[in-house]
């Protein structure tokens, strides 16, 4: 009898093997039976695990362009949805609409398809090899020159082709290549004898520009910085004196027993003006802090100048304003019929109000603005003994800085504005452009400047560098901040900076020959005109959209006039740092403030050249849109409590039209609620009437995303010009296109203020 074999032994085991499948159709085990060689099981399971090894990545390539088609069907439904959203929201008037919108729509819609043709273009001529050599050598000599290029065991020459007849000659490619070659040929030569001339003096123009531009940035740092380091700031004057100051008759001294010391007893009459329109959001916490502040009732008088034409936000506001004038506040409500002018008019026409005469100062403050209990302590009291000072402006603070990449992004840019070029300007020039909110002006100022006038849609700057002509200096608080809002959208944020870098331009064709004919000094002039208008409000946009947006992505498709590394990645990622300074807690957004900045530059410049060749939309005047933040909502509403509870002194009061509007407000309410009798809610509907305007506020609905054609049109042209980089190898030029082109992307298809969770 045998022995048994072992399973470490080398018998020959008899037998069938078995093959079990399992329900995976990718996935086979093979369980060994007697009988089978090892040789054989070896190759047998290398076979079926390397089919199987196939079988497993064929499937993950499957899934994986299934999910890349999911993804990009995704990504087209997206798209599809915000442009039937962009469709319905393009029902209000926009900028776009104007011929001027369509011409520059135009341009970067011919700019976008000549790029995709060239691109097409210049891939064929790439994969055909056209690009080095562009012709073949014609003769030996030319040949072995040639060839000294080639690698050592490639250099040498056959002897057939050394012992070449004089007759023959080798051809060259153009004479072998067909039509198509001859174009790409032709194309070369006019490119590097025309086009890429004309591009390089472009380039070295804007580049010299924005050279200057940055020396000018530096400067301004420099002077920050020294101001820093010296504490250098204004001082409100401090001593006792007697009688009246100079300046304005009417001005007076309050003694020091009857009032807070805070102000050395200094409490002249001050209006303070609030003109609104139709912005619901903010009334009630703006009117609640400006009837807060800490000044004598008696000597101060609040105008709320309401040109809202929604019948409602009238009446709403109406009811703020007699709720507080019940508190023994001095307010008054003015209402036009017209909005003629917009802001200009409506601060003109209240400044021709008869008791306006008893006032020295005016404090002005736009309807998201919500002022500190002391502002007027820490702003009036520097006028006193300095009759020439004609405005102190104070910085403004953001309550919703941090609510979307968006508004973090016009933080950095509004803090550098106040901390360094306002404060700066301020300090060693006494000129700064007039912010058009909080601030505090001397009534003799504006009515020697010539007033408010409605021929511009900046009216702050231009009762600004009108005072500036007429010899009066301001003073920039950099410590004293006002609360305020940030616009959440791009669609506001664009809007308003239409208004901010068309207006500008305007202004400067209207007041040039008043600048050469004013009495200044002539470095005053200069300093206005080629600093304040020209390099700062026109060169910057220019130099911006036509270096990034316009001579970077033809240098893809010209190399010959390619642009230095240092001119698009250096010195504005330096100048952006610069930028940040003033904001630290921003330095982690520095390149996404530098692709926004090349982004918005396409506003700014559609902005700039409508004002400054006074075309239709650069007089469009559009209420910036305000979401209501504030910055304690509990704390406001205690400190109202408080005040309604403490005892007041006996004033004189403005009444006789906010109680006409508190009756008007009840005739509404009986109106409306008679509207509603016939329906179940009209109890809900009356109950919710404007006592509680924050709720509404809350419940509304967002507005849909738009679609912003023209940033869609530069996104689509900065990355096919990325993509043409990738043809001539540059990588440096190439990962900021794309960056770029993204960039404009997100804010094309209105992602730039989504919301931070």
């Amino acid at each position: 009898m045998a022995p048994p074999s072992t399973w470490w032994g080398s018998d020959e085991q008899r037998g069938t093997p078995v093959v079990v499948k399992m329900d995976n159709p990718y996935s086979l085990v093979e369980i060994d039976g007697p009988g089978m060689q090892a040789s054989e099981k070896a190759r047998g399971k290398n076979a079926k695990q390397f089919t199987w090894v196939l079988l497993l990545r064929a499937h993950r390539a499957v899934g994986c362009v299934a999910w890349l088609a999911a993804g990009f069907w995704g990504i087209l439904g997206t798209v599809n949805r915000r442009v039937l959203r962009s469709r319905d929201a393009d029902a209000e008037p926009d900028a776009e609409a104007s011929g001027r919108g369509r011409v520059m729509l135009g341009f970067l819609r011919a700019f976008l398809l000549l790029s995709l043709a060239m691109l097409a273009f210049e891939t064929v001529a790439y994969l055909k090899g056209w690009h080095f050599p562009q012709h073949l050598p014609g003769n030996l000599q030319e040949l072995e020159e040639h060839l000294q290029h080639l690698p050592e065991h490639l250099r040498h020459l056959p002897e057939n082709l050394r012992q070449l007849p004089e007759h023959l000659r080798v051809p060259e490619r153009r004479e072998i290549e067909g039509w198509l070659h001859r174009a790409y040929v032709a194309w070369l030569d006019f490119r590097i004898d025309y086009i890429a001339w004309a591009i390089q003096k472009l380039s070295s123009f804007c580049i010299v520009l924005f050279m200057v531009q940055s020396v000018d940035r530096i400067l301004l740092c420099l002077g920050c910085f020294w101001i820093k380091l010296r504490g250098i700031k204004p001082r409100a004057s401090v001593s006792s004196a007697s009688g009246k100051p100079r300046g304005r008759k009417n001005a007076t001294y309050v003694e020091s027993g009857d009032a807070d010391d805070d102000a050395d007893g200094y409490f002249p009459m001050v209006l303070v003006q609030m003109p609104m329109c139709n912005e619901k959001e903010v009334y009630e916490t703006s009117i609640s802090h400006v009837c807060q502040m800490d000044w004598p009732r008696d000597r101060m008088l609040v105008q709320v100048l309401d040109d809202s034409d929604d019948e409602v936000c009238q009446m709403l506001i109406k009811a703020e304003v007699t709720k507080w004038s019940q508190r023994g506040v001095n307010i008054i409500y003015r209402h036009r019929l017209s909005r003629t002018g917009y802001k200009a008019g409506n601060l003109k026409s209240a400044m021709s109000c008869d008791y306006v005469q008893d006032y020295e100062f005016v404090s002005i403050f736009d309807a998201d603005f919500q002022p500190n209990p002391d502002f007027l302590k820490l702003t009036v009291p520097h006028f006193k003994e300095n009759p020439e000072l004609g405005l102190v402006q104070a910085r403004w603070s953001f309550v919703n800085k941090d609510e979307n990449l968006l508004t973090r992004l016009q933080n950095i840019n509004l803090c550098f504005h106040f901390e360094v070029e306002q404060q700066v300007n301020g300090v060693y020039l006494n000129f700064f452009g007039f912010n058009g909110t909080a601030g505090v002006w001397r009534i003799k100022a504006l009515e020697d400047s010539g007033g408010w006038m409605e021929r511009t849609t900046v009216e702050d700057m231009d009762i600004a560098v009108r005072a500036h002509l007429h010899g009066w200096k301001f003073i920039f608080l950099n410590d004293v901040k006002v609360l305020c809002e940030l616009p959440e959208s791009y669609e506001a944020y664009r809007k308003q900076q239409h208004r901010w870098h068309s207006g500008p331009m305007q202004l400067f064709r209207l007041c040039l020959p008043a600048v050469f004919k004013s009495k200044i000094p002539f470095w005053k002039k200069a300093n206005l005109v080629m600093l304040f208008f020209l390099l700062r409000k026109l060169v910057l946009p220019f130099y911006s959209f036509t270096l990034f947006c316009v001579i970077l992505p033809l240098t893809m498709f010209v190399p010959e006039a390619e642009l230095p590394i240092w001119v698009i990645c250096y010195i504005p990622v330096m100048m952006s740092v610069l930028n940040i300074l003033p904001a630290p807690k921003s330095f982690p957004f520095v390149i996404p403030y530098l692709l926004f900045e090349n982004t918005m530059s396409v506003t700014k410049f559609n902005a700039m050249v409508s004002g400054l060749f006074q075309l239709g939309s650069s007089y469009e005047w559009i209420v910036t849109k305000k979401a209501g933040r504030t910055s304690s909502a509990s704390d406001i509403l205690a400190l109202a409590e408080a005040d309604a509870h403490a005892p007041r002194p006996a004033a004189k009061l403005v009444r006789g039209v906010s109680e006409g509007g508190l009756q008007e407000w009840g005739k509404l309410r009986e109106h409306e609620a008679a509207e509603w009798a016939n329906k179940d809610d009209a109890a809900a509907a009356l109950a919710a009437a404007p006592a509680t305007p924050t709720a509404s506020k809350k419940s509304k609905d967002k507005k849909p995303n738009r679609i912003f054609k023209k940033e869609l049109a530069l996104a689509f042209l900065l990355l096919t010009a990325a993509t043409r980089s990738l043809l001539s190898a540059q990588g440096l030029h190439f990962y900021f296109l794309l960056f770029q082109g993204v960039t404009f992307l997100a804010v094309g298809l209105d992602l730039i203020g989504e919301q931070v969770s």
